[in-house]
C-alpha cells in the first residue's frame, strides 16, 4: 500500500532523510520512532505528498510521487487521514463543523455528512460535544476531535505525527488506545513518536530513524 524506494529528501541544511526503503501493508500499525530531528515528520509528509523526494520515489495506494500531477494530490489526501501534535482545529467553528469540513470540501451530501460526522464523534467518545468549541475542550478532547476529523473520510491509512506530544501520560495512553481501536476496525495506522516508553509494549512493527536513516526495523 505504501512503498518507499531508495528515498532521499535533502533540505540543503544537513537534515532530511536518505536511503529509505520499506513497505507498509494494508491494515498494518507501524510506529516510526527516533529522537527529535531524526526525520519522522518528513516520512509522514512524504506519504501525504506535502513533501517530495529529492531522489527515489514514494508510492501510496497507486499514487507515485515521481509521476503524480498537482491536481491528483487532493484525491490522494482523501484517502489519507492526518493527526498532528498541535490539533490544528479551527477555533471559530464548533466541533461538528471542524469534523464536517473534511467532507464539505468534497461536496458530500448533507445527510451523509451528518451521519458520518456523528458516527466519527461517537467513535471517539465525544458525540455529546458536537456543539462545543475547541477552546472549551481539554487537550485530550481536542486530540480526539482531530482524530474524528481524520477518520470521518474513511481513510485507508491514518498518519499520526507525535499525537501525544502535548498530552500528559495518562491521556497519551488513552489516545494510543483509541488509535488501536481504529486499527482493529481495518484502518492502517502510522504513528511517529519519540516516546519509546509509550509504544514499548505495543505488538506492532517499529521503524527506527536516526539522523534521517533507518537504523533498525
Amino acid at each position: 500500500m505504501i512503498y518507499f524506494y531508495n528515498v532521499h529528501r535533502d533540505y540543503g541544511r544537513g537534515d532530511g532523510v536518505e536511503s529509505l526503503n520499506f513497505t507498509i501493508y494494508k491494515g498494518e500499525f507501524v510506529n516510526i520512532i527516533g529522537p527529535s530531528g531524526a526525520g519522522k515528520s518528513t516520512v509522514l509528509k512524504l506519504i501525504y505528498m506535502d513533501e517530495f523526494p529529492t531522489q527515489g520515489k514514494v508510492v501510496v495506494d497507486g499514487f507515485d510521487s515521481s509521476m503524480v500531477k498537482k491536481r491528483q494530490i487532493p484525491y490522494l489526501r482523501r484517502r489519507v487521514g492526518m493527526v498532528f501534535q498541535d490539533f490544528q482545529l479551527l477555533t471559530d467553528r464548533n466541533v461538528y463543523e471542524n469534523v464536517a469540513l473534511a467532507l464539505r470540501v468534497t461536496r458530500t451530501n448533507r445527510r451523509v455528512i451528518k451521519k458520518r460526522v456523528l458516527q466519527a464523534l461517537n467513535s471517539v467518545g465525544l458525540g455529546h460535544r458536537a456543539h462545543s468549541y475547541p477552546q472549551e475542550l481539554s487537550g485530550g478532547e481536542q486530540q480526539r476531535i482531530s482524530i474524528a476529523r481524520a477518520v470521518v473520510k474513511d481513510p485507508i491509512v491514518l498518519l499520526a505525527d507525535e499525537p501525544t506530544g502535548n498530552l500528559d501520560p495518562e491521556v497519551a495512553r488513552e489516545i494510543v488506545a483509541l488509535l488501536r481501536r481504529i486499527h482493529e476496525k481495518g484502518t492502517a495506522v502510522v504513528m511517529a513518536t519519540h516516546n519509546y516508553g509509550l509504544i514499548r509494549n505495543l505488538p506492532f512493527r517499529r521503524i527506527r530513524l536516526e539522523n534521517g536513516r533507518m537504523v533498525r526495523e
